[in-house]
């Protein structure tokens, strides 16, 4: 691989490691933020984060809410405390998919308080509300605000919340 040739059709986390060992971790924990954030990275990041599916936006597919998605997925990562702020942001962002990468973030780097992840247990989306309860699941004071969720309508929300609740007894 030439100096400039981002491996598109690796997976996520080995694009990222990549990056990280061509440009350090916080360089790209920064500008994933920034990605998620809403910024412009410039394209050859955009591809680190994205991969082949970067490619195709590039080609001239909508965006949509890819490159903040992608953003927030290589926070799952590369990290750096100052993007915590910005993964807060997201979970209030108007794509489910946004909200959900960042409630996983969340989970993994261990930030959102209670009062920033509960909202989503009433979100529309059944892969929002699964992952607000995995996270919540890890704040004993929020655990009883799971139990509604076990009757959920959907089917995958009541299992991500028993198996949340039963990780973390």
């Amino acid at each position: 691989m030439s100096d400039d040739t981002v491996p598109i059709d690796e997976s996520p986390a080995d694009r990222i490691a990549a990056a990280i060992a061509k440009f350090g971790e916080p360089t790209v924990a920064r500008r994933a933020a920034s990605l998620l954030a809403g910024a412009n990275e410039g394209e050859q990041f955009l591809l680190w984060v994205g991969g082949r599916h970067a490619q195709g936006v590039l080609d001239g597919a909508p965006p949509l809410y890819w490159p903040e998605v992608w953003g927030a997925r290589a926070l799952l990562y590369a990290w750096d405390d100052s993007a915590a702020s910005v993964v807060v942001t997201g979970l209030h962002d108007r794509a489910w998919r946004v909200r959900e990468m960042c409630a996983r973030v969340c989970l993994a780097r261990g930030i959102g308080s209670v009062d920033d992840l509960a909202p989503l247990l009433l979100d529309s989306q059944p892969r929002v509300r699964a992952a607000a309860a995995r996270v919540l699941a890890t704040h004993e004071e929020a655990r009883e605000r799971l139990t509604p969720l076990l009757r959920d309508p959907e089917k995958d929300v009541r299992r991500a919340v028993r198996e949340a609740l039963d990780a973390t007894r």
